[in-house]
């Protein structure tokens, strides 16, 4: 077993490098633009609900949950109507989301309480941090590559020193993007739960963000690149314990951070050019044109009757109307399943399954 130290114990000289420098600044800059853009689109919920689904899907894809996005957003609009498990355990890692935004929000904080409330919700159990001996992480051929802390009392004491590391700036001064790849670490070395370790550490990604202050929601999601480098990610997670080599963990981190804020600005622009371009169409040729109704196209993929009737407070029979019409007009698609339809908008699959 590998040895676990408290993170303050690293000499933060060691990230001064020249090369750590360099990406950690222009990681922040386009951390700090994709703060700005999210920002601009209104209604904020639009963002938090469409890409943190794309979010559960590739955390979740990480861990061999895989669904595709038409199940998705089925089960996300007509969970009565399907029995896709993989699909239901991705919408969770959603929800797990949104209650440890809640919690950083009012509180400010990100303890370890709210952690294994997260971790909680994601697997729906309520089983806390490990309290039995045996977790060990394998590789792809079933050998031993790291054991973490085994004693219950030691996965709490080393969860504590990590609660006042994220929570007490003055413990450690160094930049908030170095500390969360290091925190990241630390928590997957840990390995505090029996299972949803690997989701629960990547939710703590972002919450520390917004808890720094970097984003105001949160919107930076690095488990698309964590997908397409899953051999680099565990290959310098093990290399960190292995050889103590922090200095190539970190740049890969601020590596993802660059490149997925990139990303998502492209995707949240896609975003905001398709709800202005619905907004003046619609606007221009329907009489029922409201923004409740541009919201409600936004929030989900997928929208259905039952949403439209909610939010625009209007009869079933006028929501149908409404959907028939912006079928009609080419913004909407209309599928059928079992005795209920659902109404896909057509600009925001585009975007999210990546064809826009």
């Amino acid at each position: 077993m590998t040895s676990i130290f408290p993170l303050e114990q690293l000499d933060p000289a060691r990230f001064d490098s020249p090369a750590i420098l360099k990406k950690l600044a222009t990681a922040s800059r386009c951390l700090a633009e994709l703060k700005g853009i999210a920002g601009s689109i209104p209604n904020q919920g639009i963002l938090i609900n469409t890409l943190a689904l794309q979010e559960a899907k590739d955390s979740s894809e990480i861990e061999n949950i895989i669904t595709t996005h038409d199940e998705l957003f089925k089960d996300d609009v007509l969970p009565e109507a399907f029995a896709n498990p993989a699909a239901k355990e991705v919408l969770r890692y959603r929800q797990a989301l949104r209650i440890g935004f809640e919690k950083v929000k009012h509180s400010g904080l990100l303890t370890a309480n709210h952690i294994i409330e997260i971790q909680a919700e994601l697997e729906r159990n309520n089983a806390g941090f490990r309290k039995l001996p045996g977790t060990a992480l394998k590789d792809g051929a079933g050998n031993v590559v790291y054991t973490p802390p085994q004693e219950p009392a030691e996965i709490v004491a080393l969860m504590n020193d990590l609660e006042r590391f994220i929570n007490d700036a003055d413990l450690y001064a160094l930049d908030p993007l170095i500390k969360m790849a290091l925190i990241h670490h630390q928590f997957e070395s840990i390995h505090p739960f029996y299972d949803g370790n690997g989701r629960t550490g990547r939710i703590l990604n972002v919450l520390y963000l917004v808890r720094e202050g970097l984003l105001d929601i949160p919107v930076l999601y690095l488990s698309s690149h964590i997908v397409h480098t899953k051999d680099t990610y565990y290959r310098l997670l093990q290399t960190v314990r292995i050889e103590d080599r922090w200095e190539d963990w970190v740049l890969y981190m601020l590596e993802a951070v660059e490149q997925t804020a990139m990303q998502t600005i492209a995707t949240i622009q896609a975003i905001k050019s398709a709800l202005q371009d619905y907004k003046h169409r619609i606007r221009k040729d329907y009489k029922f044109y409201s923004q409740d109704l541009i919201n409600n196209l936004f929030m989900h993929p997928y929208t259905k009757i039952d949403f439209v009737q909610r939010d625009l407070q209007v009869s079933r029979l006028t929501a149908s109307k409404y959907l028939d019409a912006l079928v009609a007009g080419g913004f909407v698609q209309k599928q059928k399943i079992g005795r209920g339809n659902y109404y896909a908008n057509v600009a925001l699959n585009a975007i999210l399954i990546g064809k826009a």
